[in-house]
């Protein structure tokens, strides 16, 4: 690695990571495991590959403290990052650079690289193997998003994703005639029954000065198929949807309320779940949890104002709170605007190495947590 002249040597490794081409659909996962390695080198850490499902590994670097008997601290991130459209961005979205500004412009500056298929094959699969058992973890940290203000957004839950296809079969025929029955008639009765949701919701947000959009479920039609022909009536439609639900709400009412309208649809519409997450676990920010008052004070002490949120999307984080181990998203990039997925994606270095400073003093203090009064 060359250090870039009078560049933070943080910043020019941040820069060189960005550069490394981990983007679906054909993620380079080896050149992340490779940079990692070599971190770890550098660091004098032992790194182990843990191989979580075919072609998934999960790299564990550890850094042991003076008593090991304590619980650990688990910091998460992902090396994979969404698609790009290049003719958007006003800088190569791989080449990591640096403006006037200090802007560093690349896909995953802000999200992490953070990965983006789900963490079924990543995350949720780890927590289950015996590697994941050996780190005796006590609190985790895991991704956040950035802040426009001069806040620091910190998020202690998030809502569930439930990816839902409705098929509507109906009569086919020739698309001449007024067919009665069709799929497509049931189609826009599911479509309008969603979409009435989620105008309901959209105004829930829009009228309240207390509601984030973690608060309420977000409900967006990302696919529809049928059809073969423009002169053939299908007997068949599908239309998918993308439902993010708050922790509030109650998932069993709410799955009875998509089979209702799915039967006032019309006959034999059905629906199935591509993906369908039941926990609604969430971390504690009361100031008598141990855990968040180490954390919260000592972000207190670097004079940093805390915003304590749901998190919008979705995050590993929900797959260690489902296994009862407190879980907070936390990214400390106040000042900058929301860019994860967007063109043009930039971290400020400034921003990048407070950061650095912050969990500096995090670490620490949460490696050192006493042995809580339930663990004896």
């Amino acid at each position: 690695m060359t250090f870039t002249t009078g560049e933070d040597p943080s910043v020019s490794l941040f820069r060189e990571y960005l550069r490394l081409k981990t983007v679906h659909p054909e993620p380079d996962y080896d050149a992340a495991l490779t940079f990692l390695s070599r971190m770890s080198v550098e660091l004098g850490l032992p790194m182990k590959k843990v191989e979580v499902c075919s072609g998934r590994v999960v790299a564990i670097i550890t850094w042991t403290g003076t008593n090991p008997a304590l619980k650990s601290i688990l910091l998460n991130s992902h090396t994979d990052v969404v698609p790009v459209y290049p003719d958007c961005w006003k800088h190569d979205p791989f080449a990591a650079v640096k403006d006037v500004d200090g802007n560093i412009y690349g896909r995953g500056a802000q999200d992490m690289k953070y990965e983006e298929v789900g963490g079924h094959k990543g995350m949720e699969s780890f927590i289950k193997h015996p590697e994941f058992q050996k780190l005796n973890v006590g609190f985790a940290l895991d991704e956040g998003l950035a802040n426009p203000t001069e806040d620091f957004t910190v998020f202690y839950g998030e809502r569930n994703p439930w990816w839902v296809t409705i098929r509507c079969p109906g009569s086919p025929g020739h698309g001449s005639r007024f067919v009665e029955n069709t799929a497509a008639e049931k189609l826009r009765r599911v479509i309008n029954s969603f979409l009435d949701f989620r105008e309901k919701e959209k105004h829930r947000l829009d009228m309240s000065e207390c509601f984030t959009l973690g608060d309420v479920t977000t409900v967006n039609m990302t696919m529809v198929n049928g059809g073969v022909a423009y002169n053939v009536v299908p007997a068949e439609m599908d239309v998918s949807f993308d439902l993010r639900i708050p922790p509030t709400v109650n998932l069993q009412e709410f799955e009875e309320q998509i089979e209702a309208w799915c039967k006032e649809a019309g006959e034999d519409v059905s629906y199935n779940f591509a993906q369908k997450f039941m926990h609604q676990n969430t971390t504690s920010t009361e100031d008598s949890d141990p855990w968040w008052r180490a954390f919260s004070s000592t972000c207190k002490a670097m004079s940093m104002t805390l915003k304590k949120e749901i998190f919008p999307a979705a995050t590993d984080s929900r797959f260690i709170r489902a296994v009862g181990l407190p879980a907070i998203g936390f990214s400390p990039m106040n000042l900058t605007p929301i860019l994860l997925h967007d063109h043009n994606e930039f971290l400020n270095e400034q921003v990048f190495l407070r950061g650095i400073d912050v969990y500096e003093r995090l670490v620490p203090v949460l490696a050192c947590m006493p042995p809580l009064t339930i663990e004896g």
